[in-house]
């Protein structure tokens, strides 16, 4: 476990400081250290231990642990989770480009830590694996222009829309999505959410098994970031902390019990999940 962690925290860090450029980048982790958890500052293999408001006011307390000696946890603790469906042209098949981001909810109890397993409902039978960029929220935004609504991108993470197609469009499908994109661990989020890169032009790919099966340009995203909060600020006023997966480019495929799966997003990490049975 403890080499995994290096070797994920060592991608982060490698793939952060290429990015930064003139940027100041900086890398924030949630994690468990004994039975506390934290937010923190990533330096290397260090955590720089925070108190406060992620998304407000801060300070670091002085506590510093190595990444070898915590539990890594999804970034943030979302109020909610939303998500874009058809957002990149190459996943929209014989499907009319959308006039608009086409939005829907993915439930908190999907969320599941990086590096733990994605579990496969004893009943699901073509779970497959969607790699995104995703948007972190924050601050409070409602009716946004566009500004406004790149400002309220408090920063990104990599996450895994990980979907059951026959419940979401085949023999089994449901009336809405609530099984077939929320099933408990069908929402892997994390390591690292990065503040300060610029996210509009980072190489997106996804590995199953070591194998490149997705491969992106965000700038290739039909809606952008401002454009995706700015639409869902009309409707649905947007809270610090709540997070948004842009859409998932390419083609997907099945899953397997054992599998690896990993969405590899320049600037940010690896956000590394083992698929497993129920």
């Amino acid at each position: 476990m403890r080499s995994t962690r290096r070797q994920l925290i060592g991608t982060i860090a490698g793939a952060a400081l290429a990015a930064q450029g003139t940027n100041t980048v900086t890398q924030y982790i949630r994690y468990r250290h004994n039975s506390t958890t934290s937010y923190g500052i990533l330096d290397g293999e260090t955590v720089r231990e925070l108190r406060g408001d992620l998304f407000g006011e801060h300070k670091e307390t002085g506590a510093r642990h190595q990444v070898s000696e915590v539990k890594l946890l999804y970034p943030c603790e979302p109020p909610k989770i939303l998500a874009v469906g058809l957002n990149y042209k190459s996943h929209l098949g014989d499907r009319k480009a959308p006039e608009h981001p086409e939005i829907f909810y993915k439930p908190i109890t999907a969320l599941q830590h990086p590096g733990d397993d994605i579990v496969i409902p004893a009943s699901a039978k073509n779970v497959h694996y969607e790699g995104e960029m995703v948007l972190v929220i924050g601050k409070r935004v409602s009716r946004a222009a566009a500004e406004e609504a790149r400002a309220a991108i408090f920063g990104v993470t990599c996450g895994n829309d990980v979907s059951e197609r026959d419940w979401q469009g085949g023999a089994d499908k449901d009336l809405q999505w609530w099984r077939a994109k929320g099933a408990d661990t069908f929402a892997p989020l994390g390591p690292v959410i990065v503040r300060g890169l610029e996210y509009g032009n980072l190489l997106l790919q996804t590995r199953l098994n070591g194998n490149v099966v997705q491969k992106q340009y965000t700038s290739d995203l039909i809606f952008d970031g401002p454009t995706i909060v700015s639409w869902i600020s009309q409707y649905v006023t947007l809270t610090p902390g709540d997070v948004i997966y842009t859409g998932t480019p390419g083609h997907t495929s099945r899953m397997n019990g054992g599998d690896v799966v990993e969405v590899d997003i320049e600037g940010i990490g690896v956000l590394r999940s083992r698929i497993a049975l129920a």
